[in-house]
């Protein structure tokens, strides 16, 4: 999806998952990211299992864990963006069945949880997560707006 500059955001399968409104999600992450004064030169969303994050965050972090998602911010220039986002779809399903919420809207909510991590937030200690958990909120609060919005004009020409 290209934005002002030419910049796209791409989704990469590894494993095999459905996301609903993929187009609304692209909006919504560029949004997060003009927010916050950056603008998208390329990102890809990496969607895999947890064996293949596990390898990354052992390889590159040195972190012997599972993981939901690891955020690599590849930019250059302090207001682009290019990074590689990994997400395990295993972990996002499991942390959807323990919180009690829809794989779909786990899944969207850590897709932003990426993009935040991009332009700043952090969430390591308990303030950072709070700060995070609003964010996401506010975030996911607007995709479901736009998603809402989507569906009832696809109802009105169907």
């Amino acid at each position: 999806m290209p934005n002002a500059i030419g910049g796209k955001i791409r989704f990469h399968f590894l494993s095999k998952t459905a996301i609903r409104s993929r187009t609304v999600i692209k909006v919504v992450i560029q949004k997060i990211l003009n927010d916050h004064g950056k603008r998208v030169e390329a990102i890809t969303y990496v969607f895999c299992d947890d064996e293949y994050l596990l390898t990354i965050n052992q390889t590159y972090l040195k972190h012997d864990l599972y993981t939901d998602i690891i955020t690599f911010d590849l930019s250059s220039q302090p207001k682009q963006v290019v990074a590689d986002i990994y997400v395990s779809v295993d972990r996002v399903r499991e942390n959807a069945k323990t919180a009690g919420v829809g794989f779909q809207d786990e899944l969207v909510r850590v897709i932003f949880h990426g993009a935040l991590h991009l332009v700043g937030f952090k969430d390591k200690r308990p303030v950072e997560i709070r700060s995070m958990r609003r964010a996401e909120g506010k975030y996911l609060g607007i995709f479901r707006k736009m998603f809402h919005v989507k569906q009832k004009r696809k109802e009105r020409f169907t």
